[in-house]
This record gives structure tokens, C-alpha cells and sequence, in this order.
């Protein structure tokens, strides 16, 4: 599907009032209370981030070059993993780069998709622990496709510290070389709630976040920050926004 028509896929979604990172949180407690499992939340929200990514492929003409995930140790890395397993399926190359000191992800889910990446055809594996390993991978960023930023999500806040710092800088060289960027749930470092960004940041061309709108992104520089936003639908059902 093209970026046009996932957006018109998930135009339902969009047209929701917008939601604070609390509330979103919130939202997802209560869908797993429901019987959701995060788990199948997770699955969602990649397989979204990857249907978005290779529209993006497509529409910059840059089919043949491989997608670079950029992905922390929490659920929003989590949610890359899942997208590059998904595009690695539909033929797409991808380079899954776990930025993190520890050798796995912190999460259940985030740490089971990436095992799940662990010899699949057209996917390379990175861990890049330290700064210096981010800053070598950085080396010819230019020759990716896309970008996807699944660094840090809806929990993220403060300064930012390394190996991620670097991973944002490497993030904002391939952008400034004409790579496009997309962000899983909010640009790296883009409060989700009041929009205010720390330094450095993620800006991306087309952000997915997920469920609703939320006001980070709605408000400046948030806005300007997080390029073309799709609302993507994960399975969170109408009864865990009340209450």
C-alpha cells in the first residue's frame, strides 16, 4: 500500500481526539486487562512501522537499498524488531541494530523479536553497545533506504545518554544526506505529551504513532518534528479509554 492509502486506511484513528503519553500508557494497561496481550499489541505496531516503511521506500525511489532499523532496549525497539522481521519477509533488506550496553533488549517482548531476527534471510544483526560502535555503523548511513527511529518512545524523558545519543546523531547525518526517516511513536527525544523536544532529536519524515493522536505531536515544535504523522490502529479496544 502507498502512503496515501494507509493513511486512508487508518484515517478512523486519526480522526480521534488527541491523548497524552500518560493516557496512552493508560490505554495500553487496560487493553492487556481486557485480554490483549502485549505481546499481540507489539505485533500491531511493527507490522503498522513496516507496512508505513516500505510505502516510504516506494515513494522516495529508493527500492534495492536496505531499511536500517535503529532500535533501543524497550518496547519501542521492540516494535522495530517486529518490523524488520516483517519487511524481511516481504523481501525487503533490513539492518536491525540493537543500540544498547546489554546484550539483549530490557523487555519480554522487545528481547523475544529480537531472538526471533537471529538467522532469518534478509536480515543482518547489530549490536552496537558503545558509542564508537554506533558512530562506525554510522560510516555510509547515506546507502540506506530508510531510517526507522525505534530508539525511544512514550517513556522516554531527560537527557540522553550514550549509546543513543550517538544513535540520534547518526539518525540526523542520514537524514541531512537525503535518507528518509520514520518514527516509531514520536521522534527520539519528542515529549509525547507537550511536544518539547531535549537535544539532540530525532526529525523524521513520517512518524506512526499508534491508537490516537497525542497532543506532543499536535503541538509545536513536536509537529514540525515528527514530519508526516499516520495513527495506526493496534487492537486496543474502545473500553480500555474509559474510566
Amino acid at each position: 500500500m502507498t502512503l496515501d492509502e494507509l493513511e486512508l486506511r487508518w484515517a478512523a484513528s486519526a480522526a480521534r481526539s488527541a491523548i497524552s503519553a500518560e493516557a496512552m500508557t493508560g490505554a495500553d494497561r487496560k487493553a492487556q486487562a481486557l485480554g490483549v496481550t502485549s505481546e499481540t499489541l507489539m505485533e500491531h505496531a511493527g507490522t503498522a512501522v513496516a507496512a508505513a516503511a516500505r510505502a516510504l521506500l516506494v515513494f522516495n525511489g529508493r527500492v534495492g537499498r536496505p531499511i536500517l532499523v535503529m532500535a533501543g532496549p524497550g518496547n519501542n525497539g521492540g516494535d522495530g524488531f517486529v518490523a524488520a522481521r516483517k519487511l524481511a519477509s516481504w523481501g525487503v533488506p533490513v539492518i536491525a541494530v540493537l543500540v544498547a550496553t546489554d546484550e539483549r533488549p530490557r523487555t519480554h517482548d522487545a528481547a523475544r523479536n529480537w531472538k526471533r531476527l537471529d538467522g532469518l534471510p534478509n536480515v543482518t544483526l547489530i549490536h552496537a553497545p558503545v558509542a564508537r560502535d554506533v558512530a562506525i555503523l554510522g560510516q555510509g548511513v547515506e546507502k540506506a533506504g530508510v531510517i526507522v527511529d525505534a530508539l525511544l518512545g512514550i517513556g522516554a524523558g531527560g537527557r540522553l545518554r550514550e549509546p543513543i545519543r550517538s544513535a540520534v546523531e547518526v539518525i540526523r547525518h542520514g537524514r541531512a544526506a537525503g535518507v528518509p526517516v520514520l518514527a516509531v511513536d514520536t521522534p527520539t527525544a519528542v515529549d509525547l505529551t507537550s511536544g518539547d523536544p531535549s537535544d539532540p532529536v530525532v526529525r523524521a519524515d513520517l512518524t506512526v504513532t499508534f491508537h490516537r493522536p497525542k497532543t506532543g505531536l499536535m503541538a509545536k515544535p513536536g509537529k514540525s518534528l515528527a514530519g508526516r504523522i499516520h495513527v495506526a490502529p493496534i487492537g486496543i479496544p474502545a473500553e480500555a479509554d474509559r474510566g
